[in-house]
């Protein structure tokens, strides 16, 4: 058996020994699965959430690399409510926490996105508290919201489900607007918010600099919203790449999002140089 095999089988054989030991089997009644990511946060730790188009088996294999979570693409993506059932299951079998991106803040789509068994909601344009607090209202439930009284695949077996949902469930808002950067203050004073994630494409185009993310006026507006997140206490969130990862990490950045398909267009320009170089030997 070669090392990365035997590698990958210990990992898939810790993730199963994880779900196994939140099981009493010896009971009709258990405990809802451990958020990984949002236990992570909770502890002070950084989390690293790979991005990019698949299916449920590219996130069973993305499962050996121990990455913290897997962000569904529902907004961009072509994500069926069948998809998120099947994608969200596969990370379950790694232990690792969907987090699934919906297309607007509604209530509707929150709730149904939890409901087919995603572990983490995101939501796009919060500009402002009231945003916020409506992003709170559909993915929690009472006292603290009013999410639609419903337990989908995660509630199966789980003894008060209602209870232990609001604390496992992950709730990302996007501050992707110069609105939401201006209400940051406000939006921050939110409770029950889990990462206040800084989007950095769309923040550009609304500061009138449409493609180019990394103009200097769109980095310095990042950085200070960023650090007003961090000085608040909050877990903040943003886009980073392997140049970009330690200068965050080191600002207090603790929620990674990062596109995987870069690290294969990368290994792929590496490996067909080696080939033209050697055929031109």
């Amino acid at each position: 058996m070669s090392t990365q095999f035997q590698a990958a089988a210990e990992k898939r054989c810790d993730a199963l020994w994880f779900i196994m030991s939140h099981h009493d089997f010896n009971s009709e009644k258990e405990i809802m699965r451990t958020n990984r990511v949002k236990q992570k946060l909770n502890d002070g730790g950084v989390v690293t959430i790979l991005s990019g188009d698949g299916n449920a088996e590219m996130i069973d294999f993305v499962g050996q690399l121990d990455v913290d979570g897997v962000w569904l693409e529902g907004e961009h993506g072509a994500l069926s409510w069948e998809q998120i059932g099947n994608r969200s299951r596969a990370c379950d079998l790694w232990g690792m926490t969907s987090v699934t991106r919906v297309n607007k803040n509604d209530e509707g789509l929150i709730m149904r996105t939890l409901d087919r068994g995603s572990m983490g909601v995101v939501v796009p344009h919060v500009n402002s508290r009231i945003g916020a607090q409506q992003v709170v209202q559909a993915a929690k439930y009472a006292p603290v919201g009013l999410r639609g009284m419903f337990g989908g695949r995660q509630s199966y077996g789980v003894e008060n489900y209602y209870q232990q949902a609001n604390d496992q469930t992950l709730v990302v808002v996007l501050i992707e607007e110069l609105e939401a950067v201006q209400n940051l203050a406000e939006i921050l004073t939110v409770e029950h918010i889990d990462v206040f994630f800084v989007a950095p494409s769309d923040l550009a185009q609304t500061m009138g600099h449409l493609g180019n993310y990394q103009h200097p006026e769109v980095q310095e507006t990042v950085d200070s919203a960023l650090a007003q997140i961090v000085d608040a206490g909050k877990n903040a969130g943003t886009l980073v790449f392997d140049e970009t990862v330690e200068r965050y990490v080191a600002a207090g950045v603790g929620f990674l999002l990062t596109p995987w398909n870069l690290w294969v267009a990368k290994g792929a320009r590496v490996f067909l140089e080696k080939v033209r170089s050697a055929a031109a030997s």
